[in-house]
């Protein structure tokens, strides 16, 4: 195309020479003859040289097609990668959700489980309460239990026993355990921090409180609660002296009533008794008052263990929190992974956008320069027409 250029201004100058010889053929027939010789010989080097431009341009055509084919296969080929890359994104995600999703299911299962034990706990603790409310309006079947005092002492024994049983872990307490004066009290609670162990004495006086219970006449009334009174004075002396010694037990002892009204009468009816037992450091408790001193030494206990123990708690605290602050970098990094390949992804098509983009313009054959098409409206037009074979061809357009 080039040469056909520069050759340009030498057919503008044969067209010239063509016209002068026109002009001239009036006077010399052989100059005429000569000079239409030649005017045909740069004639036939035009057209040569206009087959060589279209050869040229049909070169040009051929080396175009390759250019779009090779990035047709370009873009196919990022379009393929960024499919991949979309596809492995994609499944990672899956994978991540999937495994969250599972998580909080096993979680969710977890709590109703934790719900449901909690909701059968409740429901015997209720029942618990009932058989507690029932079991003090029956109090009264106690005569026929209680009708002697073996019957008596075992079953304020037993009642003693199961209290305590249900409330201490093993080891925390012990049964008739023999002290170093010989006597056996009926349950010590051993104290944490190495206190001296609590002594619980079962025994009272039932015989006088049935009779008390019984008496209908005022006189014969007043007399039982006289005899009763003596019995529970006596019975709170044995127990201040035999079960308090100093550095081996407590300060202080419980006397164990077996039926809440009963503790509910003699506080109503026998309240200098109660004072007499507080100032010879003797506690009288009912099975609800027991319990709740059971529950009192529990939570000492378990806080001792606490506080035994908080030194490996704290370790695995740190732990834990070495722990959390691992999986935070982690899912740190891995937000930063997603991040980078997201913009990988923008970037890549960016690229591809650019490269259908120029693409476009030289399937259109936007080639050529502003300046050059300056230059182009004073050059012989050329109009580009599609052969049979389907290729660009350059034809000459004389201005004639």
């Amino acid at each position: 195309m080039d040469d056909l250029l520069d050759r340009l201004p030498v057919l503008l100058a044969a067209q010239q020479t063509m016209a002068i010889a026109a002009a001239a053929a009036v006077l010399l027939v052989l100059t005429i003859a000569f000079l239409l010789g030649g005017a045909a010989r740069r004639r036939q080097e035009a057209l040569q040289r206009a087959a060589e431009a279209e050869t040229r341009l049909s070169e040009l055509v051929r080396v175009q097609s390759e250019m779009q084919g090779r990035l047709s296969s370009m873009a196919e080929t990022l379009s393929a990668r960024q499919s991949e890359l979309n596809q492995a994104v994609s499944q990672r995600l899956d994978g991540m959700t999937h495994r969250i999703g599972a998580t909080l299911t096993e979680q969710t299962r977890s709590t109703h489980e934790n719900l449901r034990r909690l909701q059968e706990r409740l429901a015997v603790i209720d029942a618990a309460q009932n058989n507690i409310q029932t079991l003090a309006k029956d109090v009264v079947g106690l005569q026929a239990i209680l009708s002697n005092k073996q019957t008596r002492g075992a079953f304020g024994q037993g009642r003693m026993e199961a209290i305590v049983a249900d409330g201490l872990p093993l080891g925390a307490y012990a049964f008739q355990t023999m002290l170093s004066n010989g006597t056996r009290p009926d349950c010590t609670i051993r104290m944490p921090n190495g206190a001296p162990p609590l002594v619980i004495d079962a025994k009272f006086p039932l015989e006088a409180w049935n009779a008390f219970r019984e008496a209908a006449a005022p006189e014969a009334r007043r007399a039982a609660a006289q005899a009763f009174r003596r019995d529970l004075e006596v019975h709170i002396r044995d127990v201040s002296e035999k079960y308090l010694i100093a550095g081996e037990t407590q300060e202080m002892a419980f006397l164990f009533v077996p039926s809440e009204s009963i503790f509910a009468e003699i506080h109503e009816h026998f309240e200098n008794v109660v004072q007499k037992a507080q100032r010879s450091r003797v506690v009288i408790v009912s099975p609800s008052l027991l319990m709740l001193s059971i529950q009192v030494i529990q939570a000492v206990l378990k806080d001792q263990r606490m506080r035994e123990q908080a030194h490996l708690i704290q370790g695995e605290v740190a732990l834990l929190m070495e722990d959390l602050s691992r999986l935070d970098d982690r899912t740190r990094k891995l937000q930063a992974h997603f991040l980078a390949a997201q913009k990988d992804v923008e970037q890549i098509i960016t690229s591809t956008d650019k490269l259908n983009r120029r693409g476009a313009k030289i399937g259109a054959l936007e080639l050529e320069a502003p300046a050059e098409a300056e230059t182009a409206r004073d050059m012989p037009q050329a109009k580009v027409v599609e052969s049979r074979t389907g290729l660009l061809k350059l034809r000459v357009v004389d201005e004639e």
